[in-house]
């Protein structure tokens, strides 16, 4: 079993808990990382092993973002795309977490909504 990857926020950079056993996955917080790709680079390719190696299973990815840059924006874009072919073999769903006053972040969902095929998007606005 992979080792769950755990990264405390940051005043740049979301929380990260990839919790393998579990197939529960979490960012949350702002992400604008100084270096985008080598901050994701190490969680993203774990779970793309973890998506590869493993057959039919559930997996729940909630995305808890306030803000986030546009480097990260294209990190989000293909997690998007590894998530959504991944869904040809696995259960999905994906929680678009966001505060319910934040039109921005609700906006955000809806675009990387639009191109899912073989996942589950919820919007979910939150006090």
């Amino acid at each position: 079993m992979m080792e769950t990857i755990k990264i405390a926020a940051t005043e740049r950079s979301p929380e990260i808990h990839f919790d393998f056993e579990n197939a529960t996955f979490l960012l949350k917080g702002e992400s604008y990382p100084e270096d985008v790709p080598a901050f994701y680079g190490e969680a993203i390719s774990q779970l793309k092993k973890f998506l590869n190696d493993n057959e039919g299973i559930e997996v729940t990815f909630n995305f808890e973002l306030i803000y986030f840059n546009s480097s990260s924006a294209k990190v989000l874009m293909d997690l998007f795309d590894t998530l959504d072919q991944a869904g040809e073999r696995h259960t999905i769903t994906i929680n678009w977490i966001h505060a319910a006053d934040d039109d921005n972040m609700e906006e955000m969902g809806e675009e990387f909504a639009e191109d899912l095929e073989n996942i589950t998007f919820n919007l979910k606005a939150v006090d």
